[in-house]
């Protein structure tokens, strides 16, 4: 059973998403119907709560239908995008800290509450694209020129486009962002890659 490890302020229950947002059962009963009979997926791992939280960049599941759903943002909202199920055993994750266990073991703290070990030297505010089924890195996607990113906080949350530079200004790591619309600058605490 997945234990939430999500904020509870950035996220929105189970019963919203699936009941309100994306329209797959009626009432709160018939969540709970699929729960028990464990139908519901979020990042791979069966749930069984009608509140669990649902949050950013997190992969909503239903197996037994064969449709998964990621979590993205839109116009400051959250919004489910169905994605092919080879998609939907991977997801990216920030890297917020990491802490040294052994000679050669480093436990990286990611975004949504996961911790996974590594041998590899990867950098805080960096993406790891991982397994879930497996808890392996399958990729690391730095914070640089080029990388795909999307606004998940402050005036420009939504906004997609490529980081044409990351610089300092102040305290704060600034990235400049090429969208559609033009460019804009955002704290790198507040973007998250999506490729």
């Amino acid at each position: 059973m997945a234990v939430p490890s999500h904020n509870q302020r950035s996220s929105m229950p189970l019963v919203g998403a699936i009941r309100d947002v994306l329209g797959i059962v009626k009432s709160k009963k018939e969540l709970k119907k699929l729960l028990n009979e464990k139908k519901i997926t979020v990042n791979g791992k069966i749930v069984r709560e009608t509140n669990y939280p649902v949050s950013f960049a997190d992969i909503l599941g239903f197996p037994s239908i064969k449709k998964h759903y990621t979590v993205t943002l839109k116009n400051k909202r959250y919004e489910f995008v169905e994605i092919p199920e080879s998609h939907a055993g991977s997801r990216i994750y920030k890297v917020i800290g990491k802490k040294l266990l052994g000679v050669k073991k480093i436990q990286l703290n990611l975004s949504s509450g996961r911790n996974i070990l590594t041998s590899d030297k990867i950098k805080i505010g960096n993406f790891v694209l991982v397994d879930n089924a497996k808890n392996k890195i399958m990729k690391v996607i730095e914070m640089k020129k080029d990388t795909e990113v999307i606004v998940i906080a402050g005036k420009h949350t939504g906004k997609t486009g490529k980081v044409k530079d990351v610089l300092k200004e102040g305290e704060n790591l600034v990235a400049v962002i090429k969208t559609k619309e033009g460019e804009i600058k955002a704290n790198v605490k507040n973007i998250f890659a999506t490729a």
